[in-house]
C-alpha cells in the first residue's frame, strides 16, 4: 500500500501519517518527488486495510492505493512513475545514458587488469568489473584472487577514475568487497540467496543484482525486495540469460526482460551479453540489441588475451572488439534517444 502526499503537504502533516503507520506496527519507506511525496507501507495486509480509511482522512493524504504485486518497494507505482537512478561513485545508472560496464571475467594479474582497464576506459566505459572470488561450477577451476585481485582492483581505480564492481558470496566476502569496491555484485548464483541479499541491504552500498538462470521476473523483483526492504535503494537489476532447452548458446538472452522490467519496476536495468550467451561473435549484436530495447547499460567482459584467459574466455571481447562495439552502441543509443 502506498500513500500519495498531495502537492503543498507540511512536514508535519507527512510526520503525523508516518507516525500513524508506524503506531499500526507497519514499516515506512518515503520517496520524496519534485510535487508529491509517496509514502510505502508495509506489513501485514490485514492491519494495512484496517489502517486505510484513516489515513485516507488525514490532512495532506491526496489518496491512498493497494499495491496488488507481492514486491512494493521496487514497484513503480510505489515510485511515484519516476526511474530511480543509481550512483556508483560519480557515474550515474538510470539516468538516460547507456552506461558500460567493463572489464575481465576474473582478476588475474595486476598487468592484465591494468592494462584492460585503460583500454576500455579509452573506449568509453564508465565502470571497471574484474571477478575476486569466482563461483565455478566446477571445484578444481580457478576461483580467484580474493583480496590480492580487490587491491589490484583499487589500484585500476586509482589509474583510471572508473568506479569498480565487483562480487561477493557471502557475508565475510561482502564485507571485503565493501571496503574495496563502489558497487558490490549479487550472482545469477546468489539471486535468491537471502541472507546474503539483507546482508547486502545493511550495507547499504550500491547492488548490482543479476537474474538467476531459471528465476521469473517476480522472483527477480522479490529478490530486490530484500535489498530494499533493509534500507537500501541502490539497486540495479541485470539480465544474463536464463536456462532453456537450447545448447548451441550458454543460455537464452531474455532481451523482452527490458521492456516489462521498464514498466513494473523504477529500479535501473541492465544487461550481460556475455554470460547471456557464451560466445564472444554473439556479444556485439546482442549488446546492440539490448540498447534497442531499452537497457540503462550493459556488463562487458573484455581480457586482453581470452584464449588464455582462467575463466570464461570463449565469452570475452578483445579491447579491439571491445572499441568496435562501443562505436556501433553509439548509433543504436543515438535512435532511441540515448547515449553511450
Amino acid at each position: 500500500m502506498i500513500v500519495v502526499m498531495g502537492p503543498g503537504t507540511t512536514r508535519a502533516q507527512r510526520e503525523a501519517v508516518i507516525r500513524k503507520i508506524e503506531a499500526a506496527g507497519l514499516q515506512v519507506h518515503v520517496s520524496e518527488g519534485v510535487e508529491r511525496t509517496v509514502v510505502g507501507v508495509v506489513g501485514d495486509s490485514h492491519t494495512k486495510e484496517l489502517l486505510r480509511e484513516g489515513l485516507e482522512a488525514m490532512p495532506g493524504v491526496e489518496t491512498v492505493v493497494r499495491i496488488l504485486q507481492p514486491y512494493k518497494l521496487v514497484s513503480r507505482e510505489f515510485h511515484g512513475g519516476r526511474d530511480t537512478t543509481v550512483w556508483v561513485g560519480d557515474v550515474a545508472i538510470g539516468g538516460g545514458r547507456v552506461v558500460v560496464i567493463a572489464g575481465p571475467c576474473s582478476v588475474e594479474s595486476r598487468d592484465q587488469v591494468m592494462d584492460t582497464a585503460r583500454a576500455v576506459k579509452s573506449a568509453g566505459a564508465q565502470l571497471l568489473r574484474g571477478g575476486a572470488f569466482k563461483p565455478r561450477t566446477s571445484p578444481y577451476s580457478f576461483q580467484g584472487l580474493e583480496e590480492e585481485a580487490l587491491r589490484i582492483l583499487a589500484e585500476a581505480r586509482e589509474a583510471t577514475g572508473m568506479p569498480i564492481v565487483t562480487e561477493a558470496m557471502d557475508n565475510r566476502q561482502l564485507e571485503m568487497v565493501v571496503k574495496y569496491a563502489d558497487m558490490v555484485q549479487i550472482g545469477a548464483r546468489n539471486m535468491q540467496n537471502y541472507t546474503l541479499l539483507r546482508d547486502a541491504g545493511r550495507a547499504k552500498h550500491p547492488v548490482l543484482l543479476k537474474r538467476g538462470p531459471s528465476a521469473t521476473i517476480e522472483e527477480l523483483l522479490l529478490a530486490a525486495e530484500y535489498v530494499m526492504a533493509e534500507g537500501n535503494p541502490h539497486v540495479v537489476l541485470c539480465e544474463r540469460g536464463i536456462r532453456t532447452f537450447e545448447s548451441y548458446t550458454r543460455f537464452t538472452l531474455d532481451l523482452t526482460v527490458v521492456p516489462v522490467l521498464k514498466r513494473l519496476t523504477h529500479l535501473p536495468v541492465i544487461v550481460d551479453p556475455c554470460h547471456g550467451t557464451g560466445k564472444w561473435e554473439l556479444v556485439t549484436p546482442m549488446a546492440r540489441a539490448a540498447v534497442a530495447a531499452g537497457a540503462d547499460g550493459l556488463l562487458v567482459e573484455v581480457h586482453p588475451e581470452p584464449s588464455r584467459a582462467l575463466s570464461d574466455g570463449p565469452q570475452q571481447l578483445t579491447p579491439e572488439n571491445f572499441a568496435v562495439m562501443m562505436q556501433e552502441l553509439d548509433a543504436i543509443a543515438l535512435a532511441v534517444g540515448r547515449r553511450v
